[in-house]
């Protein structure tokens, strides 16, 4: 057997066999090959994981993270590895602080990203007490991205597998939490950590990734809005911003900013995009790509890591959606967690409830949730606008 990867101490001054560290267990390849490459390095590891949702309907759930199944394979695993395990039942918890926030989001005609209300509070908040009350001198994840000591304290960079960068999940976490959160596998190669899986002889080495939001069967949003809020899905009209009604829907929880199919309209020569809905008209807005260009957004509830941003504003670049990479822009800071980016070029698409994270280069700065949009021809808009 070859010897494991060498990562950083954990803890500055502390030998492994002095250092406690829970490791968060999701039952994925991910998080078990970090708590097996801790318990080979000689750390006292103790695996908590989650369950977050009804446990019955989670083992039906494929795909998925924190499942009935995610929790069987994470006991299997602490089980091989002879380390310590516990499951902390926090459904009322996810229910109440981020299953009801995506519901009411999409009520609000926003587009909600759960697995970040997830980190920023079950996971990072929550289980970051837990940890501490075990006794623990730092709380492991299996995420992809990198912990570095700067000259100015610590810092958040994205991972140095691209490909498998969650540091846009993970904007949210805040300096104090960043103090005690490690994240072992953050200049590691995905391919590398299955190979180590397979070399501890994990159960989940070969176990798919986590594709969708876990407590979203098959990606059918609206299923679970209707059934988190009954009556949600009421019809209204699809109107084009040139105030023309194209015909009508059944419910704005069936529609993102941006979205290209299944809109409901036919007929027309031009190819139609949702460009903004209103929920209190239950009206859903449609027109031209052009008109989906954003100049600039106004971020809400913004963390910011490190160094506040600069009285005359701070260029960076920023991510608006996790898939993409950022681009050009500046901050600037505003009244209490407010700020507003104004990009450098149009960006298309920009949609509220997503988050705009901030970056320089590899170093995440922070970021906020996107509360509105200015477009970059209001001549485009001006039927739609409120």
């Amino acid at each position: 057997m070859s010897k494991a990867p060498n990562i950083e101490p954990l803890v500055k001054g502390k030998q492994p066999a002095e250092t406690r560290v829970v490791v968060a267990m999701s039952g994925g390849v991910d998080s078990s090959t970090t708590a097996a490459l801790l318990h080979e390095l000689g750390y006292q590891v103790i695996g908590i994981t989650l369950q977050l949702y009804d446990f019955g309907a989670a083992v039906q759930k494929k795909g998925a993270c924190c499942a009935g199944q995610d929790i069987y394979d994470a006991k299997k695993v602490s089980s091989k590895l002879d380390i310590p395990h516990y499951v902390l039942n926090y459904e009322n918890r996810f229910r109440d602080e981020v299953m009801e926030d995506f519901a009411d989001s999409y009520i609000r005609g926003e587009t909600p990203i759960p697995c970040v209300k997830c980190n920023q509070t079950v996971k990072f908040r929550d289980l970051v007490k837990a940890a501490k009350d075990l006794g623990a001198d730092c709380l492991a994840t299996g995420h992809y991205i990198r912990r570095v000591e700067g000259e100015a304290g610590v810092e958040l960079h994205s991972a140095v597998d691209t490909n498998r960068d969650q540091s846009y999940f993970l904007f949210a976490t805040t300096d104090e939490q960043l103090e005690y959160l490690r994240f072992p596998l953050g200049n590691m190669p995905k391919t590398e950590v299955r190979a180590l899986a397979r070399r501890y002889g994990l159960i989940v080495a070969d176990k798919p990734d986590s594709q969708d939001i876990c407590f979203v069967p098959e990606g059918n949003y609206a299923s679970v809005i209707e059934r988190l809020r009954p009556g949600a899905a009421e019809p209204g009209e699809i109107i084009h911003i040139d105030g023309r009604v194209l015909g009508t829907h059944k419910g704005i929880i069936h529609y993102t900013i941006g979205q290209r199919r299944g809109i409901g309209v036919g007929g027309t020569v031009e190819p139609l995009y949702v460009i903004k809905l209103r929920p209190a008209e239950r009206q859903v807005i449609v027109g031209p790509r052009e008109a989906l260009l954003t100049a600039a957004l106004e971020v809400a509830e913004l963390n910011w890591l490190g160094a506040g941003i600069p009285e005359g504003g701070l260029a960076i670049q920023v991510k608006i959606r996790s898939t993409q990479p950022p681009v050009g822009a500046m901050i600037y800071k505003g009244q209490g967690s407010a700020a507003r980016i104004i990009f450098d070029a149009p960006e298309p698409g920009v949609s509220p409830g997503q988050a705009a994270v901030c970056y320089d280069g590899t170093k995440m700065l922070g970021g906020g949730w996107i509360r509105g949009t200015v477009p970059a021809d209001v001549r485009l808009v001006e039927s739609a606008a409120e």
